[in-house]
C-alpha cells in the first residue's frame, strides 16, 4: 500500500526531526531538506504528495520555493511553517498558492489535523489502486497488464501505467495536458507547446484497453480541456 509522502523543508534540525517522527508515527512517509537549495531541488524533482515549507531558510527564501513548486505542480498541497506571524507574510504566502499557514510554535496534533484537512480537499491526494475494472476486464497495476474476460492479457509500458494510474486516481476530474506533463512526465509545462506525445500515449492506452476512440468509455476526451477517466458504471 502506497503511503502519502510529505516533503519537510525546515532549517531547524530539531523541529524537522520532530515533524518527521510525528508524521511517520501517523503513517506518512517523509523526505527532508534543511536549506533553500536542497528544498528547491527536491520540490521540483522528487515525487511527493504534500509540502511543509518554512519561509526563513539558509541560502534562500521559502517564498521562492513556493513559487517554483507552483509553476511545476499547480495543484500541489502546501502548508507554510514559519515563525513569521505578520499579516503581510500570511497574505503573500496564500496569494502564492499555499493551502494553509501555521505559525510557530504549534502543536503536533494541530499540524497533523491541518495536513489531513489539506489532503482531503486536494485533487492530488493519492489513492491506493491495485487494480481497476474496465468494461471488458481489469487492469492489474502490480503486474502491469490488462486482463480480459476472453483470457487475453496485454502488457502495459511503465509510462502507460503511470498515465493510467494518475487518471484513475483523479477519476471524474478533467486532467489538462499541462497537469499530465507535470505529474506523469515530471517536466515543467511552462513553455511546452507540443503535447502530441500525450495524445499518442492516450491513443495507445485506448487501443490496449479496447476503448473505442470514437466512443470511449474509459478515457474520455474533454475538448479544449484534457482527458478524464471514467470508472465502470459511472456516467460522464
Amino acid at each position: 500500500m502506497r503511503k502519502t509522502k510529505v516533503l519537510i523543508v525546515e532549517d531547524d534540525a530539531a523541529i524537522r526531526r520532530g515533524l518527521a517522527d510525528a508524521l511517520a508515527f501517523s503513517g506518512y512517509d517523509t523526505l527532508e531538506a534543511g536549506d533553500a537549495d536542497r528544498g528547491m531541488d527536491m520540490a521540483v524533482k522528487v515525487d511527493f504528495d504534500l509540502l511543509l515549507l518554512d519561509l526563513v531558510l539558509p541560502h534562500g527564501d521559502g517564498f521562492e520555493i513556493l513559487k517554483k513548486a507552483r509553476q511545476t505542480r499547480p495543484t500541489l498541497p502546501v502548508i507554510i511553517l514559519t515563525a513569521r506571524g505578520e499579516e503581510t507574510d500570511r497574505v503573500k504566502g496564500l496569494n502564492l498558492g499555499a493551502d494553509d499557514y501555521v505559525v510557530k510554535p504549534f502543536s503536533v496534533k494541530e499540524l497533523l489535523a491541518r495536513v489531513e484537512a489539506v489532503l482531503r480537499r486536494s485533487p492530488e491526494r493519492p489513492m491506493d489502486i491495485g487494480e481497476i475494472r474496465i468494461p471488458e476486464g481489469v487492469v492489474d497495476f502490480s503486474r502491469c497488464e490488462a486482463r480480459f474476460a476472453s483470457g487475453d492479457r496485454i502488457e502495459l509500458s511503465e509510462r502507460e501505467m503511470e498515465l493510467l494510474r494518475y487518471l484513475a486516481q483523479n477519476s471524474g476530474r478533467v486532467i489538462s495536458r499541462e497537469e499530465i506533463l507535470s505529474h506523469v512526465w515530471r517536466i515543467n509545462p511552462r513553455g511546452v507547446y507540443e503535447t502530441r506525445t500525450i495524445d499518442m500515449h492516450i491513443a495507445r492506452l485506448r487501443e490496449k484497453l479496447r476503448d473505442n476512440p470514437d466512443n470511449p468509455r474509459i478515457i474520455l476526451t474533454v475538448r479544449g480541456m484534457g482527458y478524464m477517466f471514467q470508472r465502470e458504471g459511472e456516467s460522464a
